[in-house]
């Protein structure tokens, strides 16, 4: 069909996170080497303009909402070179353990987390 399988654009989302973390001053892979999982809990796309095969994207990630055992993560899909939209969405995590209960965020991760956290409106 020349665009991009729908499910790709999860799969871009996890790519931002990783990234937004790296952006933060840590790897992901560090908190999970301490035995902590930010486990995808609900997931959510709008699919608005479809990206073709070959064509470069920009992925903005922002973090919308912290608490100390759940994150919610927001991103656009772009088209590289203009601010034209092709996909929104947000997943949203919660933080387990090695057990598979539920645990805060282990500092210093939340706090780093904490820095890019995104204003937004309240009456939303």
């Amino acid at each position: 069909m020349g665009v991009v399988y729908y499910a790709n654009y999860l799969i871009w989302f996890e790519m931002g996170r990783s990234e937004y973390c790296r952006q933060q001053g840590f790897n992901y892979l560090d908190l999970e080497d301490l035995g902590y999982r930010l486990v995808v809990t609900e997931a959510s796309c709008r699919y608005r303009n479809p990206a073709r095969y070959d064509e470069l994207i920009m992925v903005r990630t922002t973090l919308h909402t912290l608490r100390r055992r759940s994150i919610c993560f927001k991103y656009q899909v772009l088209r590289k070179g203009s601010e034209e939209i092709l996909v929104e969405g947000e997943t949203k995590h919660l933080c387990i353990g090695d057990t598979g209960k539920v645990q805060a965020i282990p500092d210093p991760y939340f706090t780093k987390l904490s820095r890019g956290l995104q204003p937004h409106d309240s009456h939303a």
